[in-house]
């Protein structure tokens, strides 16, 4: 279940995300957040931004660097011819 630890609602709604958590999940200030309310339930989880993604997320397929780099020059060649 992962770590679970009570807070409170503060003046204006506001939430405060507990240091053990915002640590666990790897939360930092001005990051983003989507808030769901499900039946009885709040969920709350990050919305990742690419670059986390690309170091950290779930690998959907691989590219090797000289594919990249063969793809680069072909589309540069796309843009030189117009």
């Amino acid at each position: 279940m992962g770590l679970v630890v009570e807070s409170r609602i503060g003046k204006k709604r506001v939430v405060v995300i507990p240091k053990h958590i915002a640590e666990f999940l790897g939360l930092r200030e001005g990051q983003k957040i989507r808030i769901i309310a499900v039946d009885n339930k709040i969920i709350i989880e990050p919305v990742r931004d690419a670059i986390w993604l690309a170091l950290h997320g779930r690998k959907i397929g691989v590219i090797s660097p000289e594919e990249v780099e063969e793809e680069s020059m072909r589309e540069q060649e796309k843009l030189l011819q117009k």
